[in-house]
């Protein structure tokens, strides 16, 4: 699928890795849409890096734990560009969770953002690609969903639903919407980590570096552009982290 005036719907593109992803896929000629929650400021300055460069976008905000505000999302953008070709479900909710100390209103909250969230914009968006006869879709998922961090465990949870999400909805959106997902390693550190805990990580990373939101937005153009026969997989992206 070559990008050039392809709708691209990127989940939690106004900041962080999402921004990098929109940008890139706006600059390989996609139409992107963005999406925030809450933050409108920054979503409204990610679509001016694009529209001063000429290019189109579209904003959406929603809820996406939320069913109904999918659904607002897909006929907005159908009223826009009449299609949906690519969904990235990149928004997510990250922070540290002691397991004796998780409430019920962390675990659900991770669990109806991380994974219903991903779960809703597949079923919206994927039963739309379906009928077009065309799309794909890519889950962002983490490194920690296999490795599982014991200070974290809620979200680690809801990302290993998401690769079980992905491999199922392989063969059920087969022969004509293909779904993988992107497994980051520590390419952004979370805003409240220190210096100890990113030597930590870098240590711990065979390549010896943080990586950069480039590189998984650069994976992604290649899910996309690079091959119409990967379906099902999920592609680690970590500097090698998930080795040991």
């Amino acid at each position: 699928m070559n990008l050039q005036n392809r709708v691209c719907l990127v989940t939690g593109s106004n900041v962080r890795v999402g921004k990098t992803i929109a940008l890139t896929l706006s600059e390989k000629g996609a139409k992107v849409v963005i999406h925030y929650r809450s933050q409108k400021i920054t979503a409204e300055e990610t679509a001016d890096l694009i529209r001063v460069k000429g290019k189109d976008c579209l904003l959406v905000q929603g809820d996406i734990s939320v069913k109904a505000d999918w659904m607002r999302m897909r006929d907005k953008i159908i009223e826009k560009w009449n299609k949906i070709d690519v969904l990235i479900n990149n928004a997510a909710i990250f922070y540290r969770t002691p397991f004796f100390e998780v409430s019920d209103k962390e675990w659900y909250d991770f669990l109806d953002i991380n994974l219903k969230g991903t779960f809703y914009g597949c079923q919206i968006m994927g039963e739309l690609m379906v009928k077009q006869r065309s799309g794909k879709i890519i889950n962002i998922t983490d490194v920690s969903a296999e490795t599982a961090w014991p200070a974290y465990l809620p979200y680690c949870i809801s990302k290993a639903g998401v690769i079980t999400l992905t491999k199922g909805l392989a063969k059920a959106l087969a022969p004509y919407v293909t779904v993988n997902a992107i497994a980051p390693g520590t390419v952004l550190l979370a805003e409240n980590y220190d210096e100890t805990e990113e030597n930590y990580l870098i240590e711990r990373t065979p390549l010896k570096r943080v990586g950069d939101p480039q590189d998984i937005a650069n994976t992604a153009v290649f899910l996309i552009e690079g091959s119409d026969f990967i379906t099902g997989t999920v592609i680690n992206v970590d500097g090698g982290r998930s080795l040991s």
